[in-house]
Formats: structure tokens, sequence, C-alpha cells
């Protein structure tokens, strides 16, 4: 997958079924459906696949116990659905992880075993693992690190723990395997209509050569996340929005805090929100928050309360409390939900199912959602194009289809991760002994892994390399920072770039991994 050949194929090819605008996890859902249906599929991405939101999250495929809570059980058992497809198809990203809910009231375990025991029943034969309640000396055997005040019981369940951004990477080329052609820093900048006001394509900015192309398309998908408002205003400046954005911060810790292998589910916190502790990539990713914003942008910064809340709860269950200084990470999320019609409500009642729209143009928009149903999202996307005839009828084939990498799990081993591409790192990594050197000496990164995401992956940049192909900047942003210049001069080698580049690109992230540590 290189960038320079699908930058040449979207640009000589005149004529599209599906255009896909963004690249996130809505997006890159939307390319791969359109593509294994048979439609000509052209995906653009104004910056890199999934800068946004989609490498935000909480690392979970999870069908929502929170809105299970609720009563919403179709949410929960399409989301159960998701999670059991995903774990078959992309084994190499998929882990199911067992979630602690401690019992610190005598009822509290007997009342969440038997809500999870109906989790377990929507889930059917796609179920990861079975709900159990722990009596207080097996809680606090299996949660070592929770105070014990807080484990007179508990209940363990499981759900999904994944990856975002390498799953994002692997839909990408999953589309390209499949027939599609998909492009980053290729920005839309303006929608083309016919003479009769419908849409039929788009002009597209290259950002990085500052080139401008048109290209057409019968069917234009606008799966921007929380930047949806901007493309529907290109649509019709006075259209209403249509998402708001809601921030959730994670702060990021080392594993000590909870050093098994469960993970920590707070189901009620000070605010009525759901807390996790989730091991990841050897860290432990705590979060998250929920709170109303005003603008979208890329890069939001943590508010001091949201750190303090998140900080305050960790102190009340955790043995050892963490502080700011035992923070290495701190990344921010805006969530994409749908516009409540009733401006009064908070974030916890705005609905987190998705929704698919049809401007009177013809503009097709994905509306909130989340990661663990990104498949069925997209299905539901093409699926509600054939239905407003802006496409011929085709079958949705991705229940069963093998993401890119398709692979046994191997957890043990960071390669793991990349699925059946492991081999060609591990290959580079025996070419030259200088890549096969660790990009830091506290962490398991190899040279090769980031001469790997420049040829094969379409990373352009210094932060895709070390914020999104690895993840470094998301587990320590302090020690991602000092290997920035050891980094980008081995991709400057493969981009053909000067010393020049090199500086500003070191720069550019130094800067940026700022705003990740306190």
């Amino acid at each position: 997958m290189k960038r320079n050949e699908q930058l040449q194929k979207a640009r000589t090819t005149e004529n599209w079924d599906v255009v896909v605008i963004g690249g996130g996890a809505s997006g890159l859902g939307v390319a791969v459906d359109a593509t294994t249906r048979g439609y000509s599929t052209l995906l653009l991405e104004r910056k890199d696949f999934s800068k946004g939101t989609s490498s935000r999250s909480t690392k979970l495929v999870h069908g929502g116990v929170r809105y299970l809570a609720q009563g919403d059980v179709a949410l929960v058992r399409e989301a159960l659905r998701e999670r059991g497809r995903l774990a078959k198809n992309a084994p190499h990203l998929f882990k199911s992880e067992a979630f602690i809910i401690p019992g610190e009231k005598w009822w509290t375990a007997y009342y969440y075993t038997l809500g999870l025991s109906v989790y377990d029943a929507l889930a059917g034969k796609l179920s990861i693992g079975r709900t159990k309640y722990l009596g207080r000396r097996e809680a606090n055997e299996v949660l070592n690190g929770v105070k014990p005040e807080k484990l007179n019981n508990g209940v363990r369940y499981y759900d999904g723990q994944f990856d975002d951004s390498r799953l994002a990477v692997n839909l990408a080329e999953t589309a390209v395997d499949n027939g599609a052609t998909v492009v980053n820093y290729c920005a839309v900048v303006g929608l083309l209509k016919d003479e009769n006001g419908k849409i039929c394509g788009v002009k597209v900015r290259d950002e990085l050569a500052g080139e401008e192309f048109e290209v057409k398309a019968k069917c234009v998908v606008n799966a921007t996340g929380v930047f949806t408002n901007e493309i529907n205003k290109m649509d019709n400046p006075n259209v209403g929005d249509t998402i708001v954005p809601s921030q959730g911060i994670h702060l990021v810790i080392d594993r000590k805090f909870l050093p098994g292998d469960s993970a920590l589910m707070v189901p009620k916190t000070s605010d009525g929100r759901v807390l996790f502790a989730v091991p990841w990539h050897d860290k432990l990713v705590v979060g998250t928050t929920d709170t109303l914003v005003k603008d979208a942008e890329y890069e939001p910064k943590p508010l001091e309360q949201e750190v303090d809340f998140i900080l305050k709860t960790a102190k009340d269950y955790l043995v050892e409390a963490p502080t700011r200084d035992d923070v290495r990470s701190v990344y921010v999320g805006l969530r994409p939900l749908a516009a409540p019609k009733d401006e009064g409500k908070s974030t916890k009642e705005v609905s987190r199912s998705h929704k698919v729209e049809v401007s009177a143009s013809g503009l097709v928009d994905i509306i909130g959602g989340k990661w663990t149903t990104y498949r069925q999202m997209a299905e539901d996307t093409l699926d509600a194009a054939i239905k407003e005839g802006l496409l011929p009828a085709r079958t949705c084939v991705t229940v069963n289809l093998k993401i890119h990498g398709h692979a046994p799990a191997d957890m043990d081993n960071h390669l793991g991760f990349y699925g059946s591409d492991r081999q060609y790192i591990e290959a580079i990594a025996k070419e030259d002994p200088a890549l096969a050197e660790k990009i830091h000496a506290d962490y398991p990164f190899l040279m090769a892994e980031a001469v790997w995401a420049v040829r094969s992956e379409m990373a352009q940049s210094l932060e895709d390399v070390l914020a999104r192909r690895i993840r470094f900047l998301f587990l320590d942003a302090k020690a991602a920072s000092a290997s920035a210049e050891k980094v980008a001069k081995v991709i400057a080698k493969e981009l053909n770039k000067d010393d020049q580049w090199v500086a500003q690109q070191v720069q550019e992230f130094q800067e940026l991994s700022k705003q990740y540590h306190f």
C-alpha cells in the first residue's frame, strides 16, 4: 500500500461508484464494504488514517454494559454480535479481556451477576466468556492492586480489547486488497453538483503537494465523524448541526498499579459514569470522561477537571494512587454524538447508536456509532444509498470477511499485532542490524517497524509512525519525544527527505508530544 500509487489512481480515474470522505472507523468500514460489493471505491482522508477520534478510544470492543442498564437491548445485541464477528475476522488485533466489577456492598456482585447473565445471553453463540460471581478471596486475588474494602465480592465478565489505529490501517489495506483506492492527506474541499442540484462528485486537494483535482461519483459518503457538520455545510450552508462533539480523556499509567491480567470496571463513579482501567500494550489505560465541547478539532486538550476526576476515582479504588507524575501519556478524543432534538439533554442521554441520513442532494451521512459496530454501520450506509437509488443493489459480504493481517493471536509479542505482516518486519530487521535495534531501550518497538510503516502502511510523517503505526506517543509521550530524531532520520531515507525535513519533523513532533504529558 503506497501513497503515490494510490494518489495516481485517484487522479487518473474520472468516475467512481462510491467516494468516501473520511479515513476513520466509519469511512474505512464503508470503503471495505463498498469495494467488496463490487463498487469502484475511492476513500479520501484529510489527515492520516484514524488521526481523529478513531485512534483515541478506550481500546474496547464491547456490547455496552451501560446501554443494557439503560434498557437499550437492541443496541447491546447488535454490538455483541459485531464484537463476536470482529474476534473472528481480525484475531491478531482482538483479545478477550476479563473485567472485574468490585462489590463494595454485599448485594453489589449479585445484582451485576444477574444483569450480566443477560449480557451473556444476548451474545448467544458469539459469547467470548461466561460471567461469574466472585467471593471476597477470589475477587482480591484476581484484582490485585484494588483496595480490599472495595472487594467484599465481585463479578467477572468478558469483553473485547483491541488496538484501534492498527485496525484502521488494516482496514485501509483490506480495502486496497479488494480493489479500492485509499489516500491519506487528501482533503475534500468542495462538492460537485449536476444541473439538478444532485451531488455528482468532489473537489480534492492533495495536502502534501497542494494540487487540486476533481472526481465524479454516483454516491458520496460523508464519514467524517466529528467533522460531519463541516461537509454538510458544503452541501447546504443553511443546514443545522447533525452531530455534537463530546470529549473523553484517557490517562495511561504503568501496569504496576493493577498488575494482574484483569481489567477494572467501575459501573458508577461519583458523577454517575463508567470508569475503566484496562491493560493495553503492557500499560494501563484509565478513562474516560464525557464533556460536551463546542468545536471539533484534531488535537483536543484535556481539561484540568477531567484529569482530576480520573485521578480522584483511581485513588478511591487503587491501593497505590497514581499522581500526575505517574501519567505516561494523556490522550483526548471527541465522540461524534448524534445531535439531540432536545438541547437540554446531557451527554449520557444522547444516543450512542448510529444513523444514516441522505440529504436532498444525495449526500449520504453516517452519524454517531462506535468502533465495535463499524462493520454494521458500513452495511447500513451502503444499504441506504441503494435504497435511495444512488447505487445498483448488491449484497453485503463483510460478515465473515477476513481483515488484512488475519492470523492467530499472539499477544505475548508486540509484533503479533501485525498478524501475517509480522514476517516482513522480521525480514527487514534481519537485512540490516541497525533496523533490528530498539527505538527506545525501555520499549520493544524496533526501527524495522518504522521502515515498514513508511514502505507499506502509507505513513508520511514522524507523527504517523510514532502515534498511529507504532503506539509510542499514546504509551509514553516523553520517551517517544526522546526517540524522535533517531526515527525521523530512518524514515527520511525511505521518503527521500533531507536534513531540513528531519529537523522540522522532530520539532513538530516534540511540540505535539508536550500536550500528551504533564
